[in-house]
């Protein structure tokens, strides 16, 4: 499978996660108390999951589909971030600001891993900006910063995806024990659907980046990059 059929897969799965969890939130009534509206936790449940997971996804995936200038790729990825950053800032603080203050609610490892994760995706969002697209870094400086800058945004992206299973890890077991909702439901199915759905996506969109773009049809052609960073294949 080609990088172009893991980002259209990647593209669709993130879809399908999207109609799923706004299903979650409106069908359902056992988790997010519908005759209350939009509560604190409805909202950072969805800015996490579609505003900051979803969206940060797509961003990793702008180089291997969008035509266009490297420059034009840049400005997307860059901006597709930038609503992924402030979706994740305003998820925590709407969950934070309305239960009790902000430190009372760091006590689990999905509070800890959530805020290690939106920090480091903050700081590689300033990087990248100020390394990027800043007039006065060399491009020696760029290149040696490069793989950084991808190990980091997908390490950043995992971690994200962990933190999301950790949430729905507690919610599930505060519904199994609080609630009393059983374990064979539609509400249990959905979650654990969800989970799964994230873990796949996290899989596809990590193999699409990091697999070559590029290809030789045959096994005797060579493929080697001009200084405008197109291929051209010679034959050995």
């Amino acid at each position: 499978m080609g990088s172009d059929s893991l980002v259209l897969f990647a593209r669709v799965l993130g879809l399908v996660i999207a109609v799923v969890v706004v299903y979650w939130f409106l069908l359902l009534k056992s988790t997010f108390a519908p005759r209350q509206g939009l509560t604190s936790t409805t909202i950072h449940a969805l800015l996490m999951v579609i505003g900051f997971i979803l969206v940060s996804g797509e961003a990793i995936l702008i180089h291997r589909w969008l035509p266009g200038s490297n420059k034009t790729k840049k400005a997307v990825h860059l901006w597709l971030q930038g609503v992924a950053l402030v979706s994740a800032v305003i998820g925590m603080w709407t969950k934070f600001r309305y239960e009790s203050g902000v430190f009372f609610n760091f006590y689990s490892i999905h509070s800890w891993m959530g805020l290690l994760s939106v920090s480091l995706f903050a700081v590689q969002w300033v990087t990248g900006f100020l390394s990027f697209w800043h007039r006065g870094e060399v491009r020696e400086t760029r290149s040696t910063f490069l793989p950084w800058h991808v190990f980091l945004g997908l390490y950043t992206y995992g971690l994200a995806i962990a933190t999301a299973e950790t949430g729905l890890l507690v919610k599930l077991t505060h519904l199994q024990t609080k609630r009393n909702l059983p374990r064979r439901c539609t509400e249990s199915v959905v979650l654990n659907g969800v989970g799964l759905g994230l873990v796949l996506l996290c899989g596809i969109v990590i193999t699409a980046a990091v697999l070559p773009k590029y290809q030789s049809r045959s096994g005797n052609d060579k493929l080697v990059y001009s200084s405008q960073d197109r291929p051209k294949c010679l034959a050995s």
